[in-house]
Order: structure tokens, then C-alpha cells, then sequence
């Protein structure tokens, strides 16, 4: 079914400042969101999870593939598996309060921190700017495309080679215009990506456990699961760019993870089932987006229908997200540290990373550098498929919300900007990934998501504390975002310190 409008309102509540006050109506049950007589065990995994399988599909193209197994095969495990469950529990709890914000109120993050003093006008430049400056660099499907053409030459490719280089960002560019053909498809475009992701974690996750297991000996995976509950130091020589990015890429993206709980609102959770979605041109049809959300009244029964939608919700972050990050860092990790170790074997480089399995598998088994170059290729396109429409739609959602002239030029139909903004997005990056070498791109963007990790935590300790009594989290919530900022907040400024000073403020 579509979106459902609000029940007229019994009364409205104000949060925050420069915002509409939101209506009060009813939580539309599971039932009636997901249009079934009843949820149980099939409906639960049919339909109710999946938003988290996006985040997955994106996590193991950026840190898991790459920026992870870069550092543990230089490091080794010791010291960073615990500071990587860390950021892994702590991304978890983040993702949590984000959703509860959506799911009370049917607005995206990027609409709802706007209501944090002083407002809309402060708020939407800066947001906008700080996730264009995470996540425009292009450095998956330049990675990617480096893959590509590695594939067609049967070996490596020469980076430092001027005509090379800008065969793998042409190769790119192409990747970019792919994704936009995904994005065409779908009643809900959100539930074409979860499929898609779907199939594909699974799968990606199998080939590397398989190869993990032939490869990484006994006395290795002990070593890795001792490192996951061993509180240690960083290994000593880590710089601040590595680590930061790794502690950033655990899981999603740390303080950026907010982009992803756009598909809770879209897949129809609580109080996002009443405030619309993106739909496909092929498949779908005009839905509204409402600029603004509702919230709703503290009656027994919604409070006992929202118990029902967090419960879902936690079953989707913590049997989803959290475990499969963990297993999406670690076992491509282990697989690089087990390949690094073989006797004459190379060292994974920020320049080699997007093809170093690969070519290390390849010596083991011809027909396996193919192989993993584009199950590699595969993995990171993918991931620059999910993190473009991230950006569109959060774009998209904040210039819906503040421009009445935009609305008005819709007419309803937010598939007008959606597209629009697509195509102009896909031109920059298509320029963007001229700038750098595709790891170098990615490290930067990872160390950027540290710095929203300062931010978004202490507007969402604002902004829950105003929801409806029954939505509230308690004492735990807020220490566990401000240990957010603690957390990730050193990474990054151990990180700044070290481009603006040439040393980092600690030194491992």
C-alpha cells in the first residue's frame, strides 16, 4: 500500500525550533504498514526486516574490504579487534537513536536535526556540506573500475601510469551511470536495494568465508577472536589517517550513519509508513513525500504498538547490522592477514588494496584472480551504488522539507527533484575522482564520518528527549551517544592534527 496520511490530529507538539509542530494521530500497526493479517516469523524476515541489509551491502565495500583489511594486514590483530567491537557497539547504539527519532516521528534525520537551535537555516548547509564532504570523492567506483580493468588485463594495473588511470576512471564514470539504472526500478526504491543487497552480502560473505577457512590456519582465527575481547593499544606504527578510517568504517560509517535511517521512513517503520516514499519510474507510481512528519499520542495502545515497532527495530540493528559487521570486518580482514604472511607474498599498500587478494590469491590459484577480482569489483560498485542514492535522497529530503517553491514545482511527485538530482550528482563525482589514488579517497571520507560523530549525537540527545513519553530512551541512551562523541571524536582529531600539524596528538 502507499503511504497512509495521518488520522486528523487530536492536538499537535513542537519540537525543537524552525519546524512545523507535529501532529498527533495513532501508530499504524505492523499489520497495516506491511499490509498482512498478521507478522509472524516469515513476515518478519520477508517484510519487516531489511534496511539494515543496505547498510551491510555499503560497509563491506568501503571498510570491510578495503580500509580494514589494509590495516590488519599491516598491523596484524592485536590492538585493533577490540577498538573495532568497540566502534562496531557503539555504531549499533547510534544507529538505535536515529531510528527512534524516525520512528516516532516519520522524519529522516537530515529533516529532524534541523529543529536544533538555531535551526533550519544553520542546519541544512551544514549537513548537506558535511556529507558532501564524506561522501562525494567517488573512491568506490574508482576502486572498482581499477578492479575492472585489472580484470581485463590479467594483472595488475599500473597506477602511477597516466593513460591507466584515467582508463580505471572512465571505467568508473560508466559504473556511476549503472547505478542510476538501478534506481529506475521499483515500487519502493528502497526494496529493490534491500534485495539487491540482500543477495549479495550473502553471497559475497559465503565465497569469503569459504576462502578464509581454506586459507587462514586454526592458530590465526584464534588469534583474531582473542583480539575482538582483548583490550590492547593500537599496534605501534598505526598513523592516525589508517586508524581513523578504520574505526569510522566499522560497520557504516560512524556519525553518518543517520543517511541509512532514510530507509526506515521509506520501508514503512512505525510513523514513516504516514510520510510517503521514493518510488521507481519502472514499477512504481507518484507517491508523496510529506515535508514534515507526525508523532503520536501516549494511549495504551500506541504505546504497546511501539514496543512492537522497537522491538523490530533492535532485532534489525543488533542479529543484523552489528553481526554482520563483525563478520564483514573480520573475515576479509583474516583473509588479507593470512595472504600478507605467506612467504613472499607483497604488502598490502594503499595503492594495491583494490586488487591485493586477488593478485595474492592468484598466485595460489590462477582461476581465483579473476575470480575475486570481481566478486572485489562487485563489492565496491555496489557499495557506490547504495552511498549515491544515500545522497540523493537525503539532498532530496532536506530541499523538500525547507522549499515551499519546490514542492510547488513537484506537484507531489518528488521523483522530479529525485532524478534531477542524480544526474547532477553523478556529473560531480564523475569529476571529483580525478583528485586522488581510489584508497586515499576512501580514507578521507572515513575519517570525515569521525567528525559527524562530534556533531549528531548531541542533536539527538535534543531532539528524543522531546518525543512522545513512550518513545523516550532512558539514562543509557545519552551516555551512549555522548560516549560516541568521545570515541570517535579522538579518532578525528588525532586525524586533523595529523594533516594540519604533520603529527597526530598521540602517537601510537
Amino acid at each position: 500500500m502507499g503511504n497512509s496520511q495521518p488520522e486528523p490530529a487530536t492536538g499537535t507538539i513542537q519540537i525543537g525550533v524552525s519546524r512545523p509542530a507535529l501532529p498527533l494521530t495513532d501508530v499504524p500497526t505492523p499489520e497495516e504498514a506491511f499490509n498482512k493479517p498478521k507478522i509472524g516469523g516469515k513476515e518478519l524476515i520477508t517484510c519487516v526486516l531489511g534496511p539494515s541489509m543496505i547498510a551491510l551491502g555499503v560497509s563491506i565495500g568501503s571498510g570491510e574490504w578495503l580500509l580494514g583489511p589494509l590495516g590488519f594486514g599491516k598491523y596484524g590483530f592485536i590492538g585493533l579487534g577490540f577498538l573495532v567491537m568497540i566502534s562496531a557497539v557503539l555504531q549499533t547504539c547510534y544507529n538505535v537513536e536515529n531510528a527512534r527519532y524516525t520512528l516516532a516521528t516519520g522524519e529522516v534525520p537530515i529533516v529532524g536535526f534541523n529543529r536544533f537551535p538555531p535551526g533550519l537555516s544553520f542546519w541544512v548547509p551544514v549537513s548537506l556540506f558535511l556529507m558532501y564532504l564524506a561522501w562525494i570523492w567517488g573512491g568506490w567506483a574508482a576502486a572498482s573500475g581499477q578492479g575492472l580493468y585489472a580484470l581485463y588485463l590479467g594483472g595488475p594495473v599500473n597506477m602511477k601510469d597516466p593513460g591507466s588511470l584515467q582508463t580505471v576512471r572512465i571505467i568508473a564514470i560508466l559504473l556511476l551511470c549503472l547505478s542510476f539504472v538501478i534506481y529506475l526500478f521499483g515500487r519502493k526504491i528502497v526494496r529493490t536495494m534491500e534485495a539487491i543487497d540482500t543477495f549479495l552480502v550473502f553471497f559475497i560473505l559465503a565465497v569469503l568465508i569459504v576462502l578464509t577457512i581454506v586459507f587462514a590456519p586454526g592458530k590465526m582465527w584464534g588469534e583474531m577472536l582473542r583480539s575482538i575481547v582483548t583490550p590492547s593499544l593500537p599496534p605501534k606504527g598505526i598513523d592516525a589517517t589508517t586508524l581513523g578510517a578504520i574505526m569510522g568504517y566499522t560497520g557504516f560509517a560512524s556519525g553518518f550513519n543517520f543517511m541509512l535511517i532514510n530507509y526506515y521512513r521509506d520501508h514503512g517503520y512505525a510513523m514513516g509508513h504516514r510520510c510517503g516514499f521514493y518510488s521507481g519510474i519502472i514499477g512504481g507510481s507518484k507517491v508523496d513525500v510529506l515535508p514534515s512528519g507526525c508523532t503520536f499520542t501516549d494511549t495504551a495502545q500506541n504505546k504497546a504498538t511501539w514496543k512492537r515497532w522497537f522491538r523490530y527495530l533492535i532485532v534489525d540493528q543488533w542479529a543484523v547490522f552489528f553481526v554482520g559487521a563483525m563478520i564483514g570486518m573480520f573475515i576479509p580482514s583474516m583473509l588479507v592477514v593470512a595472504l600478507a604472511v605467506t612467504p613472499g607474498a607483497g604488502e598490502p599498500t594503499v595503492a594495491n588494496m583494490p586488487v591485493y587478494a586477488a593478485m595474492e590469491l592468484g598466485k595460489k590459484a590462477a582461476w581465483l584472480f579473476p575470480f575475486i577480482l570481481f566478486i572485489g569489483s562487485l563489492i565496491l560498485w555496489k557499495t557506490q551504488t547504495t552511498l549515491l542514492e544515500m545522497m540523493i535522497r537525503n539532498t532530496s529530503d532536506s530541499a523538500i522539507a525547507v522549499s515551499p517553491r519546490l514542492r510547488e514545482w513537484i506537484a507531489g511527485d518528488p521523483r522530479k527533484f529525485y532524478y534531477l538530482m542524480a544526474v547532477i550528482l553523478i556529473v560531480a563525482i564523475g569529476i571529483i575522482i580525478h583528485l586522488a589514488l581510489p584508497t586515499k579517497l576512501l580514507q578521507i571520507s572515513a575519517n570525515m564520518a569521525n567528525l559527524a560523530s562530534i556533531i549528531y549525537p548531541i542533536v539527538l540527545i535534543y531532539l528524543n528527549r522531546q518525543l512522545p513519553e513512550a518513545a523516550r530512551g532512558g539514562i543509557w541512551s545519552t551516555l551512549l551517544l555522548l560516549a560516541n562523541v568521545v570515541f570517535f571524536g579522538f579518532f578525528f582529531l588525532n586525524f586533523l592534527s595529523l594533516q594540519i600539524a604533520g603529527t597526530s596528538l598521540v602517537v601510537f
